[in-house]
């Protein structure tokens, strides 16, 4: 029996609650095949297009006069913990009544530790909400003070700070509820960000990668096994160009060359490719892999996906 800690893309889980609430159906199929193997599981997730468009809500309404004030952005942060988390735990939890697998699931809305003095603060970077055209996205900066970038091609995006990491707050919990045989959903979004002053937790206005925060996550309960799951089933190489090379395994060192080639792209599969190298680098033994939801257990069982190994 392996634990392992699987990071789920926000992007994966739907633009809206009633889209999610059908898409998790099928995600909650193959987390439980995991489960089913015999697997201890947590499963982390994204949240950038459900906290953006909870931030642009809040702010319009406010503006609108609809409430009082307009809600800060830890606050976002836990409000879509607590709904993915929702979506999720109910999916998995039919999925695993409906294999008449006795098990609970629990979400835990977390808290991560973050350097109030870590440069991210000063270079906004994590693309949250929705997409817009060029014209809508300067609007929205303008009227709003946001910052919105082009992201991948694909519109245009508000952007937050991305500060590393550095621990889990509720980490004693996640660990026994793991222990009373739970499936944990946890560190939600990268975790609701939170500074320490004076002895004291404050949330701050940010979103952590939630691939750093399930690489921190999965040290700190010694998972064995890190699985970051996106759109493709392989990391590649030379991404949609005629020389494109898919990859079934990289050594840290390799992969921390690729990287500064220049090969994956900031933002998307470059902080998944570095997650996957802190994480097997952490401890002698330890494999992270990247590769879709549906090819999740083949990964596992060596078929497919991009393993990462200590080399």
């Amino acid at each position: 029996m392996s634990k392992i800690v699987i990071a789920l893309g926000g992007n994966a889980l739907g633009s809206t609650p009633y889209e999610q609430l059908e898409l998790v159906r099928e995600t909650a199929k193959p987390i439980v095949d995991l489960i089913a193997a015999g697997n201890e599981v947590v499963i982390a997730h994204g949240n950038g297009p459900q906290v953006g468009m909870i931030n642009l809500g809040m702010a319009t309404a406010a503006e609108a006069k609809a409430i009082k004030s307009d809600m800060p952005f830890p606050e976002c942060g836990a409000m879509s913990q607590g709904y993915i988390g929702y979506h999720l735990q109910n999916a998995i939890g039919n999925e695993l009544a409906s294999r008449g697998m006795d098990k609970e699931v629990a979400t835990v809305v977390t808290q991560v530790l973050v350097d109030e003095n870590d440069q991210a603060f000063s270079h906004p970077t994590k693309p949250v909400g929705a997409f817009y055209d060029k014209e809508t996205a300067d609007r929205i900066s303008k009227e709003k003070g946001y910052t919105m970038v082009e992201d991948a091609g694909r519109g245009y995006r508000q952007v937050v700070p991305s500060p590393k990491p550095i621990d889990v707050i509720e980490k004693r919990a996640v660990e026994g509820l793991i222990a009373q045989g739970c499936v944990v959903i946890t560190v939600g979004g990268g975790g609701i960000p939170v500074v320490r002053k004076d002895g004291k937790l404050y949330g701050t206005p940010a979103v952590i990668d939630k691939d750093f925060a399930s690489e921190k996550l999965a040290e700190l309960i010694d998972a064995d096994q890190l699985v970051i799951l996106t759109a493709v089933e392989k990391v590649a190489i030379n991404f949609r160009k005629e020389n494109e090379e898919w990859l079934s395994e990289l050594t840290t060192s390799k992969a921390k060359e690729l990287a500064a080639q220049g090969h994956f792209a900031p933002g998307s599969m470059l902080p998944k490719v570095q997650a996957c190298v802190q994480f097997a680098e952490s401890k002698k033994g330890r494999v992270a892999i990247i590769t879709s939801l549906d090819k999740a257990l083949q990964a596992l069982n060596g078929e497919t996906g991009t393993k990462v190994v200590l080399g």
